[in-house]
């Protein structure tokens, strides 16, 4: 279960980091509502899943996957560009996630 909650702690920051985006500086209130509720849903997801988890592992997972999901996010929505090297940074994070996941 604990997994789910750190599961859903990525999304949910994910979420808020897109929100983030469109709140336009929070001078716009959906989104800026959205950062606040997605952030603090969240770190209590986080807390959550903390119970189980070591912390350094879920640390770890949850700001490198959700930096990779957020850069997707980026790209797809927001039609940011990606370079070698950013592909090279993000395959970097996901091959240190797994070592890290894989040593617990």
């Amino acid at each position: 279960m604990a997994y789910v909650f750190l599961g859903a702690a990525i999304v949910l920051e994910v979420f808020a980091s897109t929100m983030l985006k469109l709140s336009n500086g929070f001078s716009r209130l959906i989104p800026s509502v959205g950062v606040i509720i997605g952030y603090g849903s969240a770190f209590y997801a986080l807390s959550l899943a903390l119970k189980a988890l070591p912390l350094g592992l879920s640390y770890a997972t949850w700001s490198g996957v959700g930096t990779i999901l957020t850069v997707l996010v980026g790209v797809y929505l927001f039609k940011e560009k990606v370079n070698k090297q950013a592909i090279a940074g993000i395959a970097i994070l996901i091959i240190g996630i797994v070592m890290l996941n894989l040593a617990k």
